[in-house]
């Protein structure tokens, strides 16, 4: 009996595991035949920053699977900055980085979930830092997978390096053989491969530029008339061996005007370039930056009006245009006129990334991003935005009649009280009455008094307050320059402030020495205390107009006046001020 039940269990459990491994069977013979991989073309892509775009596109057949895998050796896994994918009708597909397969340690990648209506061709797109490509001696060596990694054998898999204009020379060697050509192809690429190459080439100094893009902002102004002005604004850091004396930034298409300056005003050489692709200002730095350091640049152009239709105001808004470089985080500002009111879009459709602020008489559209370059050109969801507004032509008028007013206003008040009736004193109204009844009376003896000391001044006081003085310029010119290096990035922040608070205690002391030698001066009579008032007076306006230049400043970043309005304005001060400055160098020269 004991017999027949042991035997019985026996057939139970192999029965069981029978069924198990034929439904397993039946499983896996299901998940690996219901589609095929029939090609697959893997392009290696070389930005001008030095920075890697590789897109895998997928020619599937058969039915397509609701997720899939693909990626690379996991060598690459601490480079990859960013990964989107999508079918050939532009539909974006989700995807999760940083997937493994299963008992593969060497595969790192991205997993996809394929929507049911998405077409048989799917590309991904990964970028990758600008640490694969290392400088050699004419050149570049650029380490890359000479594969994808795919989760199922692929027939034919054709590798095409694209590499910026100028590159000459490649050599590629990878594991299955070297090659001189900069497309290659394989047949029957098993699952799983994580294969590397390494591509050297020769490259003209300037066509790959190996720096970091930590920001980027961009604010577009419209003014009144339609006309729309945009500044460009990008921080530079050089992480290459050598030095960077000029970049090439991209620019719309429907650019005109275009200027360029560094952070201290200063205007940059400016050369138009257009490709097939792309239009990009070739910017001359006045001074080269050198490996770890940082430079911003500012590019300011024209775009084409607005458009105006069913009393809107409309702007076909490319966020961000053609980007042949990596840019981790850009900021895209809208700034209507004064007194408009954004109709799309709404408040309530916009996205994170997406800020709309309205504030007592102006409205702005915020739209920020992370990691953007010419990819992102290419996405639905980077398409152009449609930003619409309402705008009433009688606030053009609004602030001019504000003023006129306040000018009004105060000219009323002033007037009158100039015009009010003067009150005359008793003891004037009797000296003029009893005056001619004293005139034959003896003149009285005026009384003698003594006359107060007048204040001397040596020699050496005016050359010490003379050379107080000119230190004093020198010091502030020093300070000026010192806070120029350190946001250009040229000098460690602790030895900044270290050496600046020694600056300021210094100028502290020039101030002190000046002012009380001024004391004198003040009180001797001659040409010394007209020359102290004359300083006093340049002083003044000297400190008036540097105020207007940064109040100017900042009415140009928040777009209330025109371009062509601050360029004229800041050009009047700073004439003003090389006037002043002048002066006051005249005047020390005549204490001398």
């Amino acid at each position: 009996m004991k017999r027949i039940t042991v035997v019985f269990a026996l057939i139970l459990l192999l029965s069981a595991v029978s069924l198990t491994l034929i439904s397993n069977i039946h499983l896996t013979k299901a998940q690996t035949t219901y589609y095929t991989i029939n090609h697959v073309d893997h392009k290696v892509e070389v930005l001008y920053s030095g920075h890697l775009v590789i897109t895998d596109t997928l020619q599937l057949s058969g039915q397509i699977p609701s997720t899939l895998q693909l990626g690379f050796s996991t060598k690459y896994a601490s480079q990859v900055l960013k990964a989107t994918a999508h079918d050939s009708n532009n539909q974006t597909i989700p995807l999760v980085l940083g997937m493994q397969g299963q008992g593969v340690t060497t595969f790192y990648g991205a997993s996809l979930t394929i929507p049911q209506e998405a077409t048989q061709t799917i590309t991904t797109i990964f970028t990758l830092t600008n640490n694969l490509l290392t400088p050699t001696v004419n050149g570049f060596s650029l380490d890359f997978p000479a594969y994808p990694t795919l989760t199922a054998t692929a027939p034919q898999v054709t590798t095409t390096l694209d590499l910026p204009f100028g590159s000459v020379n490649v050599k590629i060697e990878k594991p299955d053989g070297t090659t001189n050509t900069t497309s290659y192809t394989t047949s029957n690429l098993p699952a799983y491969t994580t294969m590397s190459a390494t591509a050297t080439f020769s490259s003209v100094y300037g066509y790959i530029q190996k720096v970091a893009i930590p920001n980027l902002n961009r604010q577009l102004s419209i003014m009144p008339s339609g006309e729309v002005s945009c500044i460009d604004t990008y921080k530079i850091v050089n992480t290459a061996s050598s030095s960077v004396s000029s970049f090439k930034l991209n620019i719309s298409f429907d650019a005109k005007n275009v200027v360029g300056k560094d952070q201290l005003g200063r205007t940059l050489t400016v050369e138009i370039q257009d490709s097939n692709v792309a239009r990009a200002a070739n910017v001359s730095l006045i001074l080269p930056v050198n490996t770890g350091e940082s430079a911003v640049i500012t590019l300011e152009y024209k775009l084409p009006r607005v458009t105006q239709q069913a009393g809107q105001f409309i702007l076909n808004l490319d966020s961000f245009p053609y980007l042949d470089y990596y840019v981790e985080k850009a900021t895209v500002t809208v700034m209507p006129p004064e007194g408009a009111q954004i109709v799309s879009p709404k408040l309530t459709n916009v996205n994170s990334s997406t800020d709309l602020s309205r504030n007592v008489f102006q409205e702005s559209l915020t739209i920020s991003r992370e990691g953007i370059s010419y990819v992102d050109s290419l996405l639905p969801s980077e398409d152009v935005t449609q930003i619409t507004f309402t705008y009433n032509p009688l606030w053009v008028s609004f602030r001019p009649s504000i003023w006129m007013w306040t000018v009004a206003i105060v000219g009323s008040i002033l007037i009158a009280i100039y015009k009010r009736p003067r009150k005359v004193s008793v003891k004037t109204a009797s000296t003029v009455t009893t005056a001619p009844k004293t005139v034959s009376t003896p003149v009285s003896k005026p009384t003698s008094s003594t006359p107060k000391p007048e204040a001397s001044i040596s020699r050496e006081q005016i050359k010490a307050f003379t050379d107080a003085y000119e230190e004093k310029i020198r010091v502030k010119a020093e300070i000026a320059t010192l806070d120029d290096k350190a946001q250009r990035g040229r000098i460690p922040r602790q030895k900044y402030k270290a050496k600046r608070k020694k600056l300021e205690l210094r100028l502290n002391n020039l101030n002190q020495t000046i002012t009380n030698i001024r004391a004198y001066m003040r009180n001797v009579t001659g040409n010394y205390a007209e020359i102290n008032h004359q300083l006093e007076v340049a002083e003044l306006e000297l400190a008036e107009v540097e105020k207007l230049i940064k109040a100017l400043q900042t009415r140009q970043d928040i777009g209330e006046l025109s371009l062509e309005d601050y360029r004229r304005q800041l050009e009047d001060l700073e004439r003003r001020k090389t006037k002043t400055e002048a002066t006051i160098n005249g005047l020390l020269l005549r204490l001398h």
